[in-house]
């Protein structure tokens, strides 16, 4: 405790100090003993309100994120004039899901068994029949093994004379023991949706057809090797050329680098002086609507990997605009416009409103104000020119109250600079220039959120799995979280595009660029036969 004056007593001790106490016969060390409780107190009080925002943080990790609206946070009614539950209008629909909302299922035509489009009505022998073309779709759901297999008993016969062997034909299929879409799935369910493996082979042996850890590793192994690199490296360049970087990190963890750490750790001479931690980082690329998404996962920070996109850029264009919070470990060595998140800065206002809600409310609603504005903009698709002329005229107004109203406060010290509430004002305009660079920039975000999204998948797959076990299965990781995000960012189907790719790998190692998520299917059709 520092500025404390440590206390040399055991219990026993104090429970003496106690029982003198009450008696009223201290002696003169006593004094300076409860001197020492006291200012004890005092500092634990004082760990504990600088604590109480970490504790809710590390609460949240455990139990999840509750909401963060603005009503939620200031717990009032968000409707206090809202019609009772008596009053509010039946909601329409019946909660059961339209055939037309599974176009995955198998469409079987089901014809009338004895009549026929074209033939004379059977009930008034006049009318032709034709056909409405408004057939009722009945679903039936039947549930599989996620990986199915089919076993193909090819009967043999043999000559009871000369003993010569007749073999059947096998079917095509039957050629290749794992169809190519078998790791295309499973890459999917294990770094899209964070199954683990040995659950994923526990599943598959209660259905009776075992797929052992090693063998999903060696599927998933075979499809990086064959075109998972080349995809990648060519994500990479695309992303460099995005007018809008997104970048933030995760904590990961390699076995094998995770020992390579502790024996460097073992031999150095100066404490700090190895790099301990292990980072998966996340990078969000958007240029002309287009969006990338790319993983690094290793000992580099976020800025470190970011620059490693950024060396892909081409030399004519201007540097991108950078989103990212306010660490420096994020900001590459190359030249970037930089953005801070106004969400991040939002938060510690968030954490807080409990003990300061005037305060915290003032802040809460201006940026609930600034984000009805980013919705309206977004709803009427705005380009970034309109959008900017929109926020200029419409938000400046209300962020350049907030610093002042926030400046004003020190002025006046009716905020103290070290406290909670101090600390959170400080954030906010240390960064204001970059909180606030979407009133300077056509294309500027508010936020850091979209990079956020898909780092919860990498948090999902940590938590689920815990670990990868060499730097090679972080590499093939980081390959299919990649196309995957950047797949749904763009309304894609991810196991229709990884499938679809390694049907024409020859054709895509030839040309990489026109096989990417947003244009593959053009690609595809071209090329098929």
């Amino acid at each position: 405790m520092k500025g404390v004056k440590q206390l040399d007593m055991d219990e026993s001790q104090l429970k003496e100090l106690c029982e003198r106490l009450e008696r009223r016969t201290l002696n003169a060390n006593d004094y300076d003993n409860l001197k020492v409780v006291i200012e004890t107190v005092l500092f634990l009080s004082r760990q504990h309100q600088q604590t109480a925002t970490s504790m809710r943080r590390v609460l949240k990790m455990v139990f999840g994120p509750t909401s963060e609206k603005t009503d939620k946070v200031l717990k009032r009614d968000p409707k206090p004039n809202a019609a009772t539950d008596a009053e509010k209008p039946k909601r329409k629909g019946h909660g059961r899901l339209a055939a037309d909302e599974c176009p995955g299922a198998e469409r079987i035509l089901v014809p009338h068994e004895t009549i026929h489009p074209g033939q004379k009505c059977p009930a008034c022998e006049k009318g032709v029949i034709r056909d409405t073309n408004r057939p009722s779709v009945m679903l039936h759901f039947c549930a599989q093994p996620l990986i199915k297999a089919t076993a193909f008993v090819v009967e043999k016969l043999r000559c009871g004379l000369c003993g010569k062997l007749f073999s059947a034909t096998p079917p095509p299929e039957a050629a290749e023991k794992y169809d190519q879409n078998v790791a295309v799935m499973l890459a999917v369910m294990r770094y899209g949706y964070g199954m683990p493996t040995n659950r994923l082979a526990d599943l598959q042996n209660v259905f009776g057809i075992p797929l052992p850890p090693g063998t999903q590793w060696g599927l998933k192994w075979e499809y990086y090797k064959e075109i998972g690199s080349l995809l990648y490296e060519e994500l990479t360049r695309r992303a460099a050329e995005g007018n809008v970087l997104h970048n933030d990190d995760t904590t990961a963890r390699i076995l094998a680098v995770e020992k390579e750490i502790r024996d460097q750790v073992a031999k150095a001479t100066k404490r700090g002086e190895v790099r301990t931690g292990v980072f998966t980082t996340g990078i969000v690329s958007i240029a002309e609507g287009r969006k990338i998404s790319l993983f690094f996962t290793g000992r580099q920070h976020a800025g470190e990997n970011l620059q490693k996109v950024l060396d892909h850029r081409p030399s004519e264009l201007p540097p991108p605009i950078q989103m990212c919070d306010g660490l420096s470990r994020n900001e590459p060595e190359s030249k970037t416009v930089k953005g801070n998140c106004n969400i991040h800065g939002r938060r510690e206002f968030v954490n807080i409103a409990d003990k300061f809600p005037v305060e915290c409310e003032y802040v809460l609603e201006t940026f609930k104000k600034l984000y009805k504005h980013e919705a309206h903009a977004a709803e009427q698709k705005m380009p970034p020119e309109q959008r900017l002329l929109y926020h200029q005229l419409n938000s400046t107004k209300l962020m350049d109250d907030l610093r002042l109203w926030m400046q004003k406060k020190f002025e006046d010290k009716e905020v103290e600079p070290n406290g909670d509430l101090g600390s959170a004002f400080q954030y906010m305009l240390k960064r204001w220039d970059k909180l606030t660079l979407f009133l300077r920039i056509p294309s500027a975000p508010l936020d850091n959120n979209i990079c956020e999204r898909i780092l919860k998948t990498s948090i999902r797959h940590r938590d689920n799995s815990l670990y990868y076990k060499t730097m090679n299965g972080a590499k093939v990781g980081d390959f299919f979280m990649s196309i995957i995000q950047t797949c749904r960012l763009n309304g894609r189907d991810p196991f229709h595009y990884l499938t679809t790719v390694r049907r024409f790998a020859q054709k895509c190692r030839v040309n990489p660029s026109a096989w990417m998520p947003w244009n593959y299917q053009a690609a595809a059709t071209a090329a098929a036969p």
